[in-house]
């Protein structure tokens, strides 16, 4: 198994920077196509376990365009192979006021049509002191 392969971890940045993109604006159109159209493919939110693709698009069809800016730190992108990653990252916003932290972990798999996340992971926790980057 390689690790990090450059071609692979570029290919995964990119697919990950265009998904923090199109959160930010709201585009929803982005995000839909970026999540693997599968009812097995899962996403689970601050406040929400959806479960398929189709229950990811209602959220995200649903949900408020309002408050979306944020900022992310510690970003790690780890490639396993050629046909999977993992992106994993903090995001704080600022109408939190600050001592919260928001994390967030996608699985990537590289499927004939590209790269897709099956798998997601937000939360929101105090933010651990002496820890705020």
């Amino acid at each position: 198994m390689e690790v990090d392969l450059p071609d692979v971890l570029a290919a995964v940045t990119a697919q990950f920077a265009r998904y923090e993109k199109a959160l930010v604006e709201n585009d929803v159109a982005v995000l839909d196509e970026l999540f693997r159209a599968d009812p097995r493919t899962l996403r689970y939110g601050i406040g929400e376990n959806l479960y398929g693709h189709d229950a990811i698009m209602a959220f995200r069809a649903a949900r408020s365009p309002v408050g979306l800016m944020r900022s992310t730190a510690q970003t790690v992108i780890t490639s396993y192979g050629r046909d999977a990653a993992v992106a994993s990252t903090l995001f704080y916003r600022d109408a939190w006021g600050g001592g919260r932290v928001g994390r967030q972990m996608q699985t990537w798999v590289r499927f004939p049509e590209g790269w897709k996340i099956v798998a997601a992971h937000v939360s929101i926790i105090d933010e651990p002191q002496g820890q705020k980057t």
